[in-house]
């Protein structure tokens, strides 16, 4: 059986990082997420952070009217941003650690060092009607405690994988998909993103069981150069490519197993 089409989520988090360079009204993020859902984009991702250094609070309500396809609103565990998102109630929230000093998200959400903290989170999310993400790393202790929230999702941190090249790539390649074989068998839902571009997302699209992958900046950076509409057609052609691949691997696998059994009995 064909697995379900894997999903795009786009981040329009640098379209505001430009409009705040000048303090302007454009480029305008809501025009973009327009653009992105007409290019065939299944979701729109922003991340409100608490600096408010791209995204600001009346982009997120603008989006929760205008958009037809679904936002899914990144935010840090604090009671302001539970607040806003009780108020709001995005379709999805994705709960992601957050330090001022950092370029963009650097790791992993620790749950399972702020379980208590994390599940009390996500039973207020739920009671407002998101459903909600955890931004986790590949760790098994992580999608373990992740599982004891309730929260019906993952979303695979891959920014080792995308920071590396040669074995090491391959060595996170395999811990991605081990922790994605591991979080499904759970029952959990499993997306993946963080510093995935042109050149490695298709390896990443082929992992067995991808729901949804998140990407942003690559995307509005080569925007520049094609037009949005276009950037983002790109990306989803080459993920759904790199899932048809895992898919065809995945048969031959099971075919050349199956015939090693048969020789086996015979």
């Amino acid at each position: 059986m064909h697995p379900p089409r894997i999903l795009l989520g786009v981040n329009i988090d640098h379209i505001a990082t430009l409009r705040q360079a000048r303090g302007t009204r454009y480029p305008d993020p809501i025009q973009a997420a327009l653009l992105a859902e007409e290019a065939g984009a299944d979701g729109i991702t922003v991340h409100l952070r608490e600096d408010r250094r791209h995204i600001q609070e009346r982009d997120v309500r603008l989006l929760a009217e205008v958009l037809n396809t679904r936002m899914n609103l990144e935010m840090a565990v604090t009671e302001e941003m539970l607040a806003l998102a009780e108020e709001v109630r995005p379709a999805h929230v994705c709960l992601v650690p957050e330090k001022r000093e950092e370029l963009t998200t650097e790791g992993g959400l620790d749950v399972a060092g702020n379980f208590e903290v994390i599940a009390a989170a996500c039973r207020r999310l739920a009671a407002a009607g998101c459903e909600v993400s955890l931004f986790i790393d590949p760790e098994p202790t992580q999608i373990e405690a992740a599982k004891r929230t309730g929260a019906p999702v993952i979303e695979l941190h891959t920014g080792a994988y995308a920071e590396c090249s040669g074995q090491a790539a391959c060595n996170e390649h395999a811990r991605l998909s081990a922790a994605a074989e591991m979080a499904l068998e759970l029952g959990l839902t499993v997306n993946a993103g963080h510093g995935l571009n042109y050149h490695n997302v298709e390896a990443i699209a082929a992992i067995p069981g991808l729901h949804e992958l998140n990407i942003g900046h690559a995307i509005i950076a080569r925007a520049l150069f094609v037009g949005l509409k276009e950037a983002v057609a790109e990306m989803k052609r080459l993920i759904i490519a790199g899932q048809e691949a895992g898919f065809v691997a995945s048969l031959e696998h099971d075919h050349d197993h199956d015939h090693a059994e048969d020789e086996a009995s015979a």
